[in-house]
This record gives C-alpha cells, sequence and structure tokens, in this order.
C-alpha cells in the first residue's frame, strides 16, 4: 500500500526562511466575467494585491454595525467564549472569531452581494467563509498586529493548498493615519516568504495576541519594504479594503482616543478547501479555520 504524497507549493516552518514565486493566478475569474468589480480594478488588484472601495456600507448601515458589534462586545457570554479574545494587558476584548455564526446581523453582511459578489469574482468560483471575526481596536493601547502574510498561517497551520482566498476588511470607524490603521507591501503577494521555525501545538492561543510562529524576520521584511513600499489605509466608516491572502501585512497600535473597529471576512474558493496542516501538529479550531465548506448563498 502506498501513501499519496502532497504536492506542497509553499515550503514553511522550516529551519530556514525561504521565498518561492507565487505558483498560482491573483485573479481566478476569466477576462470579462461579470461582477461587481470594475476590469481597470481588477487590475489593480492583479497588479497590488488589493482593492478599496471608499463607502462600501451606507452610514446608517454602518450604525447597525457598530451597535452589534457594541452588544457582543458588552456581553458576558459572549466575552466568556473561547472565540472572544482579550487584550493581555488592559483584558478589553481585541477580535470575536466566527461572528457570522454568533451573530444573524454579520450573517446578513456576509450574504450581501456587495461583499461576496466581489470574493466570487475574483476567485472564479462560489466561496465560504474560511475566518471571520470583528476587531475592536479600542483607543488608548490596543495592541497591533505584527507583518504577517495570512495564507503563510492558513497554509501552515489550517491546510489551504492554493492561493485562492480573498479577505475584506471593512471599517465600521473612521480610520486615521494614527490609529492603527491597515499596511500592506503592494506587489509583495507575488513571492511567498517561508517562515523560520516549528509551529508549537495550540500556538493558535498565543499566536492571536501575539504573533510568534509565522513571523517573518527584520532582514526579510526591509527588503520586502525596499522593494514594494508601505501603503497605510485610511477612510471613514463603511469604506472596505479586499487584500490577497498573500500580502504582507500589519497594522500598529494604537494609542489614540480614537477606536479603530472593523469587520473582517475571509473567503475561500469552494475548490480550495482546506486540506490537513502542511506545517503543523495539528489543525486550528474550527472557529479559526473552517471545515465548513457550504458555499455561502
Amino acid at each position: 500500500m502506498t501513501t499519496e504524497v502532497r504536492a506542497d507549493l509553499y515550503p514553511s516552518r522550516g529551519a530556514a526562511e525561504m521565498t518561492t514565486p507565487r505558483q498560482d493566478p491573483v485573479i481566478w475569474s476569466a477576462p470579462g466575467a461579470p461582477g461587481p468589480v470594475a476590469a481597470k480594478d481588477l487590475q489593480g488588484y492583479e497588479h497590488d494585491g488589493f482593492l478599496t472601495v471608499d463607502q462600501l456600507i451606507a452610514p446608517d448601515e454602518v450604525a447597525v454595525y457598530q451597535a452589534e458589534l457594541n452588544r457582543l462586545i458588552s456581553d458576558p457570554a459572549v466575552r466568556a467564549d473561547e472565540r472572544s479574545i482579550v487584550e493581555k494587558q488592559s483584558q478589553n476584548v481585541r477580535s470575536v472569531f466566527e461572528v457570522h455564526r454568533i451573530s444573524e446581523v454579520f450573517a446578513g453582511l456576509v450574504r450581501d452581494e456587495r461583499v461576496v459578489g466581489r470574493a466570487r469574482q475574483i476567485l472564479g468560483s462560489d466561496v465560504y467563509v474560511h475566518q471571520s471575526r470583528i476587531n475592536v481596536k479600542p483607543g488608548f493601547g490596543a495592541t497591533g498586529f505584527y507583518w504577517h502574510s495570512d495564507f503563510e498561517t492558513w497554509h501552515a497551520e489550517d491546510g489551504l493548498p492554493n492561493m485562492r482566498t480573498v479577505s475584506v476588511s471593512i471599517a465600521l470607524t473612521e480610520n486615521f493615519d494614527t490609529n492603527g490603521g491597515l499596511m500592506i507591501m503592494p506587489g509583495s503577494h507575488k513571492t511567498f516568504l517561508g517562515c523560520a521555525g516549528e509551529t508549537p501545538k495550540d500556538n493558535y492561543k498565543k499566536s492571536l495576541q501575539m504573533q510568534d510562529a509565522g513571523t517573518p524576520s527584520d532582514e526579510a521584511l526591509t527588503k520586502m519594504a525596499d522593494r514594494h513600499g508601505i501603503k497605510l489605509f485610511t477612510g471613514r466608516a463603511g469604506s472596505a479594503t479586499w487584500f490577497d491572502c498573500n500580502a504582507m501585512h500589519g497594522s500598529g497600535d494604537n494609542i489614540t482616543p480614537y477606536a479603530r473597529s472593523n469587520v473582517f471576512i475571509v473567503f475561500n474558493s469552494v475548490e480550495n478547501a482546506a486540506q490537513e496542516p502542511f506545517a503543523a501538529p495539528i489543525r486550528r479550531p474550527e472557529f479559526i479555520g473552517a471545515r465548513d465548506f457550504t458555499p455561502v448563498k
């Protein structure tokens, strides 16, 4: 009896860092395929690894989602749930995962054609939610998210085989240039950076508060920043940014008085369903890396 050996297109978590040219398309749909994203915006996404919409949802809709976020983070049952991540220092809620299952309000947002339609167009197929969460990031000390490629983690620890995944961050508060906004290195999605070091068991328990495994070196980040530059995203509440799963991104601490809250949804192609982890001893919990591949309808 022989055991089938899986092809690992993107090796990571080895003895040393290594780079691999992207082996997958960025835009998976055929040229001219219908969808809400204009052709020039798709070209920009292919080139830079992201696209923005200045006003995806209207102010009255923002108010509904902001109220639901506040309700969730103030609910003792939600706070006690393992899907809630709290700040180490302040013990304030940092993120609530699987929010589209906890809240029908956010489930409706996931199904909104303005949101999922763009994901289908970019990925060229039906999609399911690999991960969803609300990020609270209140003022006066909320910590940031260090530089990383989401795909590096989703490949190594969740078993996503290919780069056929897109994230959308929808702002529920204004994103200033001072309150810990999203930063992306444009064009970095074309190169995979495999990180050094083994993945500890239950690594997610630590990494959701502060990353360690899967973190690029200072030297690698400097080279990438010198090559690609850094784009900081600002915008009013209701704006949105879609970005490729392999885009190198992060965000700083928020020491201003002004919260930076957003809802974050990860859509994966149904043709790219999660397998066993490529570089981790066990799967992460399903509220972080879904194993329900039911298409969003």
